[in-house]
């Protein structure tokens, strides 16, 4: 008797992170577009760079994930020793450090 069920939670998670790597692309492309105009500089592009590399490691990463889950649940059957959240940290402080920087921007802005 399995305990969990086959072919949903894994799928699911997969396709969020899918989903999340795709947006992270999607705003860093147009980054790249909207921040050398309104900021005035063409180094800003960098950052729009940054975030589609960031993307295409978020969706290599969810993808090995994935099948790590699927690997330990259906070939061996160990529940207990599945991948930890690395991935979610590291998306998590990027983000974070995104906004930070970002408010620095804003700030700069209103002060010149």
């Amino acid at each position: 008797m399995t305990v969990f069920d086959p072919g949903l939670q894994p799928e699911r998670t997969d396709l969020a992170w899918r989903r999340t790597a795709l947006a992270v692309g999607v705003g860093s492309l147009v980054s790249m577009r909207l921040l050398p105009a309104v900021l005035g500089d063409a180094a800003w592009a960098l950052c729009g760079v940054a975030g589609v590399l960031f993307s295409v490691w978020l969706w290599s990463m969810a993808q090995r994930r994935y099948r790590e889950i699927d690997r330990r649940l259906h070939v061996q059957g160990d529940h207990a020793a599945l991948p930890g959240a690395g991935p979610l940290l590291v998306l998590a402080v990027v983000v974070g450090a995104a906004g930070i920087l970002a408010l620095g921007v804003i700030a700069v802005g209103w002060s010149a």
